[in-house]
């Protein structure tokens, strides 16, 4: 792990295309600006970790759980 030291309005330039900016420091926060091409995904971490148990958790399901919703799907298509 790289590790910096920056101040407010610096920046580092990660690969050629992306640039992350110290905007703020206030007490214990830091607000970073990312500059990066739309095809860049950007996530933090906490949300990345909540998708990865999230499909984790929806490919343990049974295929009971799976065909049964699957019925509820069919059933309300026909009613409509």
């Amino acid at each position: 792990m790289l590790v910096l030291t920056r101040r407010v309005e610096e920046k580092i330039q990660i690969g050629d295309n992306i640039v992350v900016s110290v905007l703020s420091v206030e007490g214990g926060v830091v607000k970073i600006g990312i500059d990066a091409p739309r095809e860049v995904s950007i996530l933090r971490m906490e949300v990345l970790e909540q998708i990865k148990n999230e499909n984790i958790d929806a490919a343990a399901k049974e295929v009971a759980d799976i065909t049964e919703a699957a019925d509820l799907f069919k059933k309300k298509l026909s009613k409509e």
